[in-house]
């Protein structure tokens, strides 16, 4: 099947700009223009409505575009398929990375991944949990490696790899820090009403994590002094080890140590799920299945079992 032409027509949607898609597609703009030319005119009306800036779909064109996405869904699956069933062990898996953790989860069992698979193509994409979710539904993912709470899954399949608290940080200078519990003992609980009036950094209002934490402060009765907001929870940590503000993140950042930070449980012992998701429709190939085993494998591997008390 020669799905060129879908394609083409896919990509001019996906970038509302026929220079762009030209560009991602690799072809000359008058070449992809004349491909569309030849579309609309077997099909006898016009698919995009024409600006300088922008170009939008008519009603024409978000029919065709949706029957060519299940098209292109098929062909995907069909091919997936084909080379399990050959055994090649091959094929192509889109994989959606949470910025800064999703990274870390894919490295720690991408060598492995490839012994298994020498033959599979990946391609990582970093993207935020709300854009993976949207792709994974719409087919354009194949797998993601998601942290979230259960309130926000939607309507895909999630696969939970493990629990992870989220851990108040604050400099270790701070007099509280002196309620911390000792380098490998199981860490103390603090109630956040200790430092109620002091600066946080916490994460942009668009991620998962910044509506866990806005939680958090409602059960605890006050709004945080949110000196800043940030889009790194790397980032958080260094700023706390700095000793100018406190913060609120994922037990996976505080794992390693530092005699520049003091962490704490928090009340309730609020956490999230680390999972992988995946579509609900269609083929999960060996390659996608072999990638959740050794994602689940690997979670296991550090559990964070020293926070328990």
């Amino acid at each position: 099947m020669d799905t060129r032409q879908i394609e083409y027509i896919l990509q001019i949607a996906e970038e509302n700009n026929i220079t762009k898609a030209a560009e991602k597609l690799f072809i000359t703009q008058s070449a992809l223009n004349q491909q569309l030319l030849k579309l609309e005119r077997e099909l006898g009306t016009p698919l995009f409505q024409r600006t300088k800036n922008k170009w939008c779909l008519t009603d024409a064109g978000r029919i065709y575009v949706e029957g060519a996405r299940k098209m292109m869904q098929i062909k995907k699956d069909t091919y997936n398929q084909l080379y399990d069933v050959s055994r090649l062990r091959k094929g192509l898996l889109n994989i959606g990375l949470c910025p800064g953790r999703g990274l870390d989860m894919f490295t720690a069992i991408y060598p492995e991944l490839h012994r298994s698979m020498p033959n599979l193509t990946i391609r990582p994409l970093e993207m935020r949990v709300a854009p993976q979710q949207a792709a994974i539904a719409a087919g354009d993912l194949d797998v993601g490696f998601q942290v979230l709470s259960r309130s926000d899954w939607q309507k895909n399949q999630y696969e939970v790899l493990g629990s992870e608290e989220l851990i108040a940080i604050i400099p270790a200078v701070h007099p509280v820090a002196q309620k911390a519990a000792p380098p490998g003992e199981p860490l103390a609980t603090l109630d956040l009403n200790e430092i109620r009036y002091e600066p946080f950094v916490l994460m942009d209002r668009n991620s998962t994590l910044r509506s866990l934490c806005d939680q958090i402060f409602a059960r605890s009765g006050f709004q945080p002094n949110v000196l800043f907001e940030s889009n790194n929870t790397a980032g958080i940590v260094s700023l706390v080890k700095s000793t100018i503000c406190c913060g609120i993140v994922p037990w996976y950042y505080t794992r390693i140590p530092s005699d520049d930070l003091a962490c704490f449980r928090l009340p309730g012992h609020p956490s999230w799920d680390i999972t992988v998701s995946y579509p609900t429709t269609g083929y999960l190939s060996t390659g996608a299945r072999e990638n959740n085993r050794l994602a689940s494998e690997s979670w296991k591997t550090i559990q964070p079992d020293q926070i328990r008390a």
